[in-house]
């Protein structure tokens, strides 16, 4: 006991947690000569004050939405064409400086430039797209009847020929030509793509400290496995957020416009009214000796103000009479007020 007190007991313990101590050693749950495991100490991200960050979380949430939509669409357009069973999964959306992306790429590498246009509007700095050697060479060799399977010990340092580097931008091309879509809930884009840079080491599309958005995206086959990225300027991004805050209202009035024409629609719906003069509390045997001519007093006046039901609440006020020899009431008062309408009849 002496022994357990100097292992386990460095603070003071109840009866309770030491009957649950001793029977977790009876049973073998704990073992005595096992060392007390270290407390890992809580990591925390690093935030750069000097470079704050230039889009909020719900920005990076919009922009997540969107890349998952386009890795659906792409999929399954991938599948039907490269004739396989393959996943493809949005693994990071993160704001970066562009330097980032560029110090990954190597001098074998590939990079797909591709124009963006927001309303007609052409963007001066254009998107990047990087896939991976290995996912290439495997989209290209299933494009021309092969399995797809490629040896990543000779993909390190590969160049691609005139042909392979034809269809690789068949394969760019017919991804970009979607993307568009994925961006219809928000606002028009239209991306087109524009040409290959087969050595992004020497040339310097943006500042290397210029913001930017990297899309990591995983793509799984069968026979091998790859990534794409997709680098989104921030000034390109900024310029269309801003466009889709100018658009807020124009969707309202929109909203607003479909409201009215619901509203129209149902003006055309039949309600029940209910008009109660009175109440009156009979027995059974009363109403059962009840004949014709005799009379119930209500205990109000045939002047008196009676409401107008609708839906079970008093929405109208007005008096009984006749219209053209038909029972009728006069509407005296709207009642608007919820306080007015819950209140029960006089």
């Amino acid at each position: 006991m002496k022994s357990v007190g100097r292992d386990f007991m460095a603070e003071v313990l109840s009866q309770s947690q030491i009957d649950a101590l001793l029977n977790a050693v009876r049973s073998g749950e704990k073992d005595l000569n096992e060392p007390a495991e270290e407390q890992q100490e809580k990591k925390y991200r690093k935030y750069d004050f000097s470079s704050p960050r230039k889009f909020t979380k719900d920005r990076i949430k919009m922009l997540n939405g969107i890349f998952e939509n386009y890795a659906r669409i792409i999929n399954s357009r991938l599948n039907a064409r490269l004739r396989f069973n393959g996943e493809i999964t949005v693994e990071s959306i993160e704001e970066q400086r562009y330097y980032e992306f560029s110090n990954a790429l190597t001098e074998g590498d590939v990079l797909a430039l591709v124009n963006a246009s927001v309303k007609g509007k052409a963007e001066d700095t254009p998107v990047m797209f990087y896939l991976s050697t290995t996912t290439a060479l495997s989209m290209m060799d299933r494009l021309l009847g092969g399995d797809g399977a490629v040896d990543e010990a000779w993909t390190t340092e590969y160049s691609y020929t005139d042909l392979e580097l034809r269809l690789y931008e068949d394969l760019v091309n017919d991804m970009v030509s979607v993307m568009g879509s994925s961006w219809e809930n928000y606002i028009p884009i239209q991306f087109s793509y524009s040409k290959t840079d087969v050595n992004p080491t020497l040339s310097q599309i943006i500042g290397l400290d210029e913001i930017v958005i990297i899309v990591d995206m995983k793509m799984q086959f069968s026979d091998a496995s790859g990534r794409m990225s997709i680098c989104l300027p921030g000034e390109m991004l900024s310029n269309i957020f801003a466009e889709i805050s100018k658009e807020n209202p124009i969707r309202k009035a929109a909203a607003e416009d479909k409201a009215e024409e619901i509203f129209d629609s149902l003006r055309d719906s039949t309600l029940e009214i209910v008009s109660t003069l009175g109440q009156a509390q009979l027995s059974l045997r009363d109403i059962y000796h009840l004949n014709v001519g005799d009379v119930i007093d209500l205990g109000r006046s045939k002047q008196s103000s009676i409401y107008l039901d609708i839906g079970g609440y008093h929405w109208f006020t007005g008096k009984m009479g006749t219209h053209k020899k038909n029972m009728a009431v006069r509407i005296d008062e709207v009642c608007y007020q919820a306080e007015q309408r819950s209140e029960e009849a006089i």
